[in-house]
């Protein structure tokens, strides 16, 4: 294990190349250039022996890669927002197809407008169609969770997107540890060739004509390789922190949430302020946890019950908006207590919109209103964090 500094798109290059991919294929676009870079670089003085298979769009980098996992090579690519959006049909494709792709999501808002900043917008298109969704916090976990994408990508056979924040986890520069090569052979053995790959020998269709009678099945036999996969994570997990030391609570990571009476659930690099003001209310007796959910798809539904059967209030904070809906964690949220028989109120918060500044007063003040509303007896609340005033106040309309 050797120590380096690294920003997180670099960590992410640096994974990918100790897992030894076949072939490499993706477009640039800000703020996912330099994970490209960095690769084309490896490839480019001998230190990986991989094809990198330059394209002229985003859609065609998952095309390219979609064929080369069709006949059982281990790939890699990156993407952000308007470029996930762009090869959003062949994601489809490749969940349907169950190729164990992965990829790094360097979490960008949507335009218009215009932005490169951080949100999860993009990265949440993906939670219907088969993929399944990590978030890594830090560039250490970018560099962790992306070799374990390749593991659970290949035991359960579909997609893997690892998603991290612009600017705020891509282009920070932070000490990790970087497993050795021998370390990660041995965690992530060669690909093996699945029976269902394309062979030249005996020629085959993937993903042709399929009539009703049978469609069905092929989804429903997606959906059950989701719930499989949330042992998967947790399994992998385990095992990587045996060789590294490491550890991530598998597919949620709790903090402070045994004994809490408010908890909030959130995803990415904001959960450290969270965590930190968890950590300063705590110190003056209010009894608050952050729930840090590692997997967006497939969704922890039983994770979450654990600690919601035993709070008096649940907080979801959101950096992202299903439009016309609400906070895509809290709508999750609020669905598995429902489902379950849960009677727990639900505040939603939803802020960092475009990359706008959290702190960890926000996060204060957030739990502070969660207890101010559970004094009150209120059930539910759906609350903006950080508009600006005229907005709020109806003054104004962009």
């Amino acid at each position: 294990m050797t120590r380096m500094v690294l920003t997180g798109n670099h960590a992410a290059a640096y994974a990918v190349k100790l897992s030894r991919p076949d072939v490499i294929s993706a477009y640039p676009i800000t703020p996912q250039t330099s994970v490209i870079e960095k690769l084309s670089e490896f490839v480019e003085n001998g230190e990986l022996n991989a094809r990198f298979i330059r394209v002229e769009s985003e859609h065609s980098a998952m095309a390219a890669v979609l064929g080369a996992a069709s006949v059982g090579a281990r790939v890699y690519t990156a993407t952000s927002s308007q470029g996930l959006l762009y090869m959003y049909e062949v994601c489809w494709w490749t969940a349907g197809a169950r190729l164990p792709i992965v990829m790094g999501v360097v979490t960008r808002a949507i335009a218009p407008p215009w932005s490169i900043w951080t949100d999860y917008s993009d990265i949440l298109t993906l939670r219907d169609s088969g993929w399944i969704i990590l978030f890594a916090s830090d560039v250490q976990e970018v560099f962790d969770l992306t070799i374990q994408a390749y593991k659970i990508a290949e035991t359960v056979n579909l997609p893997v997107a690892v998603g991290w924040d612009a600017f705020v986890v891509s282009h920070t520069i932070e000490p990790l540890d970087i497993l050795s090569q021998e370390e990660v052979d041995k965690f992530l053995p060669k690909k093996k060739v699945s029976e269902h790959m394309l062979k030249v020998e005996d020629p085959f269709s993937l993903g042709n004509l399929t009539y009703p009678e049978d469609y069905m099945e092929f989804r429903y036999d997606i959906w059950k390789a989701q719930k499989k996969a949330l042992d998967v994570i947790s399994n992998v997990d385990e095992e990587y922190g045996e060789l590294s030391g490491r550890r991530y609570g598998g597919t949620v990571e709790k903090n402070m949430c045994d004994d809490a009476d408010m908890v909030l659930f959130i995803i990415g690099a904001a959960s450290g302020d969270a965590i930190e003001a968890a950590t300063l209310l705590r110190r003056k007796g209010l009894k608050v946890g952050v729930c840090r959910i590692r997997s967006m798809r497939p969704f922890p539904s039983d994770e979450v019950i654990k600690i919601a059967e035993n709070v008096k209030i649940i907080g979801t904070f959101d950096r992202d908006i299903s439009l016309g809906c609400g906070g895509i964690i809290g709508v999750e949220i609020r669905a598995v207590t429902k489902e379950r028989g849960l009677d727990v109120p639900v505040i939603e918060y939803i802020g960092g919109i475009g990359g706008r500044d959290l702190r960890v007063q926000d996060f204060v003040e957030i739990f502070n209103d969660m207890d101010k509303l559970s004094r009150k007896g209120v059930r539910f609340e759906r609350r903006w964090i950080g508009l600006k005033e005229e907005f709020e106040k109806g003054e104004i309309n962009v």
